[in-house]
C-alpha cells in the first residue's frame, strides 16, 4: 500500500509520498510514487500514485508520451485541466489494454492518482484522478487530496491546513500526517519524497528524499509524540455522577437517566442463578480425580 498527500495553498503546492509496496508479508519493496514533469519557465507538474504498481507505472509512461485528440501532450497542454484530462486518458488506455487480463487472474484494476502543478499563465491547480480516468479538482473548501492509507493522517490536516497556510507549515503538517500513518500502518514506509513548489516559480523550489536518518523528520517524530502525550495528560479526567452546577467536566450528571441496552438473562439462569463452579463440583465429588 502507500500514502500520498497533495496540498494546494495560496503560496503554492506541497506533495509528499512514501515508497513502500507490499504484495504480501514477504514481498515488501521500495518504489518511488512521485514523478515530476518539468519544463523550467513553462510548466512544473507532479504525479503521485497509489494502488497496483504495474498499472501506475504503465500510466506514468503513457502520460509522458500520449498525444490526445487535440494534438496536445502533457508538455504542450495549454492549462492544467487539459493536462489532467491527458492523465485521465492514459488511465483509460491502460484499463482498456490490461483490465480484462488482470481480471482473469483475480486482480482488480486498482489505481488512484494525485496530479498537480502550474502551467505558465494560470494559477496552481490540484486534481485527484480515479481508476475510471475521471477526476475532481481542489478548491478552497477542500485544499488537499490523499490517496492510499489516508485515514491515519487526515485529522491533523483537517485541523491545521487552510488556503492561507504558509508552505513550510503545510510541509510540516504533511510530515506529521505521514508520521501518524507510519506509526499505525506497516504497509507505509520510508523513504519519503517531499516536494514544495512556490507559486509562479515554474520550477521545483524544494525537494528532499527523507530516510530514517533525516534530522528534521526524526525531530518531528520525537517531538510530536511527546507533545501529544503532554496535551493528553493536561486534559482533565471526566467527573461521574456529579452536579453540573457545582463541578466542571461533568460526564455523568446526577439528573441524567442514562441506561445501557441490557440483554435479558436466560430464564434457566434466573431459576439457578449460581450454578456450581469447579470448586463446588470437587467438594460434591471428593473422589472425582480417582474416578477419572
Amino acid at each position: 500500500m502507500t500514502y500520498c498527500v497533495g496540498m494546494r495553498l495560496d503560496a503554492g503546492l506541497v506533495f509528499l509520498s512514501d515508497s513502500r509496496t507490499n504484495a504480501g508479508v514477504d514481498q515488501v519493496g521500495t518504489f518511488r510514487k512521485m514523478s515530476v514533469f518539468e519544463n523550467p519557465g513553462d510548466r512544473t507538474m507532479v504525479l503521485m500514485s497509489a494502488g497496483n504498481l504495474s498499472i501506475s507505472q504503465s500510466i506514468r509512461q503513457l502520460v509522458s508520451e500520449h498525444i490526445d485528440g487535440k494534438g496536445n501532450t502533457i508538455w504542450t497542454a495549454p492549462n492544467m485541466y487539459e493536462a489532467a484530462r491527458i492523465v485521465g486518458e492514459a488511465v483509460r488506455m491502460v484499463h482498456h489494454r490490461d483490465a480484462q487480463a488482470l481480471s482473469e487472474f483475480g486482480i482488480d484494476f486498482n489505481v488512484s492518482l494525485i496530479f498537480g502543478g502550474q502551467i505558465k499563465g494560470e494559477r496552481c491547480r490540484l486534481f485527484q484522478i480515479y481508476s475510471a480516468g475521471n477526476f475532481i479538482e481542489s478548491h478552497n473548501e477542500n485544499t488537499y487530496f490523499q490517496i492510499g492509507e489516508a485515514k491515519y493522517g487526515k485529522p491533523i490536516i483537517d485541523r491545521v491546513v487552510t488556503p492561507t497556510t504558509p508552505l513550510d507549515e503545510a510541509a510540516k503538517c504533511a510530515l506529521i500526517s505521514m508520521d501518524s500513518t507510519l506509526r499505525s500502518n506497516v504497509s507505509v514506509g520510508l523513504p519519503l519524497d517531499l516536494l514544495v513548489y512556490e507559486d509562479n516559480k515554474l520550477a521545483i523550489t524544494h525537494f528532499v528524499t527523507i530516510d530514517e536518518k533525516n534530522q528534521y523528520f526524526q525531530m518531528i517524530r520525537n517531538t510530536w509524540g511527546k507533545q501529544l502525550k503532554s496535551v493528553f495528560e493536561s486534559i482533565d479526567d471526566p467527573v461521574w455522577n456529579a452536579s453540573p452546577e457545582i463541578n466542571d467536566n461533568v460526564l455523568s450528571a446526577t439528573n441524567m437517566h442514562s441506561k445501557p441496552v441490557r440483554v435479558e438473562v436466560p430464564v434457566q439462569l434466573l431459576e439457578n442463578p449460581q450454578p456450581p463452579g469447579p470448586l463446588q463440583s470437587l467438594a460434591q465429588h471428593p473422589n472425582s480425580n480417582e474416578q477419572a
